[in-house]
């Protein structure tokens, strides 16, 4: 009989892969270095990041399938590979001085491993987490989330002692090193194991497990309304979420007349509550309920981004974009949990692949239109209340997916009555 593994120890291995791949949230430390060193366009250089995230997306969605079939150990395997492979080759694309190979390297390969080192470790913890779901997705995408904070010094650093292109080899060898290493721990629990213990106290009654309302295949969920009532809530809650990201430090100087080094400090500080967001959210998800969360979540930033462009008050400004940074880390981390609940963890890999091609739509959607309003406006502040008002099309569709999930509650109960009574 084989050892059964440290279950925290295989969520670290999933923290290990988020905070790998999470340093793409780092991209900017590159930006000027390479405008400077090869006259390219900020528009040029920006599009790598944009494209890692869009393959991140499309990754995640048409190997989420390989992700249930060959397990998070090979599928780990993999990410490391495409990711270490992806940061590395750019640095041969800068020796070159070649875009299109940048766009190649980091943007197609490094974001393919972005996509499925993102989903990997995640179906993996909520089977070994039963009884706490959101804290273990949090956990692991808490690290996604801290990965630029940790990542952002070292590559400054680096870029200033050893130049671009050694920058991301060193980077690339060893993100490469750490994924492989999290990877090879990485294992799907036995069928029908439960944490020590666990059993009893569901025995005893000291704890109630909630079954999960369905067990569907990836191609029967996204026949759901339920799939697409989260598709929505995530689509809005990244879109608004990463417009106020990529306009923070603007929006700051804008609104509270802080200087541009302030305003920086500021959005590192803020980026701190995107990952404390994640765990803080996804464990909180465990006791209120998942859909709970998320109408907390769009009801506070309905209220916050009406606001926001009239506050002028610093502290109040500041807290209030915290509040918001904390949402969009949690609407991340709380989703995996969420389709668990819904769907099952027959193919949850699957199925968090199809959910995440939101969070590629809404990459593109968001700062766009972030930047249009800005160029038409002059001003950041018309596209708050614009996303305010998305934010109650959320709230609207949180009530939905409620009656929804109420519906099928009841089904499920009269299904269990008469198969009792045909015994």
């Amino acid at each position: 009989m084989s050892k059964v593994k440290n279950r925290w120890l295989i969520a670290l291995s999933g923290v290990g892969i988020h905070i790998s791949i999470g340093s793409v949230y780092a991209w900017s430390n590159f930006t000027n270095p390479l405008m400077e060193k090869f006259n390219w366009s900020a528009s040029e250089v920006q599009l790598t990041f944009s494209l890692a995230i869009l393959f991140l997306g499309l990754s995640a969605a048409f190997l989420g399938h390989f992700v249930e079939k060959y397990g998070p150990r090979k599928s780990g395997l993999l990410a490391a590979v495409f990711f270490g492979a992806g940061v590395a080759g750019s640095g041969f694309a800068v020796q070159m001085g070649s875009l299109p190979l940048l766009y190649v390297f980091y943007g197609m390969l490094g974001g393919i491993g972005l996509g499925v080192g993102y989903i990997a470790p995640v179906s993996t913890l909520v089977k070994w987490f039963p009884d706490r779901r959101g804290l273990a997705t949090g956990l692991a995408i808490m690290g996604f989330g801290f990965a630029a904070a940790i990542s952002s010094p070292v590559m400054d650093s680096l870029i200033k002692s050893v130049g671009i292109a050694n920058t991301f080899y060193i980077l690339g060898i060893s993100y490469f090193v750490v994924m492989l290493a999290s990877s090879l721990y990485l294992e799907k629990p036995a069928e029908g194991w439960l944490p020590k213990g666990f059993q009893e106290k569901v025995d005893s009654g000291k704890t109630i497990i909630r079954k999960d309302l369905s067990q569907l295949t990836a191609n029967q969920a996204v026949k759901t309304k339920r799939f697409y009532y989260l598709w929505l809530m995530l689509f809005i809650n990244v879109t608004c979420g990463i417009a106020i990201l990529s306009a923070a430090k603007p929006l700051a100087q804008e609104s509270i007349g802080l200087s541009t080094a302030e305003a920086a400090a500021l959005v590192g500080v803020l980026g701190l509550f995107n990952g404390f967001g994640r765990i803080g959210w996804a464990s909180v998800s465990d006791y209120i309920g998942r859909t709970n969360t998320y109408t907390t979540f769009f009801a506070l930033q309905t209220v916050l981004f009406f606001l926001l462009p009239n506050i002028t008050t610093a502290i109040v400004f500041q807290i209030m974009l915290a509040i918001i940074y904390t949402c969009y880390g949690g609407g991340f981390a709380s989703i995996p949990a969420y389709i668990g609940d819904l769907f099952g963890t027959k193919q949850l890999g699957a199925i968090h692949g199809y959910i995440l091609t939101a969070w590629a739509a809404a990459g593109l959607a968001g700062p766009l239109f972030a930047a249009w309003v800005k160029d038409t406006t002059g001003s950041y502040a018309e596209s708050l209340t614009f996303f305010a008002a998305l934010f109650i099309v959320a709230l609207v569709v949180t009530f939905l997916a409620r009656l929804d999930i109420r519906r099928l509650e009841k089904e499920n109960a009269s299904g269990q009555q008469l198969q009792a009574q045909n015994f």
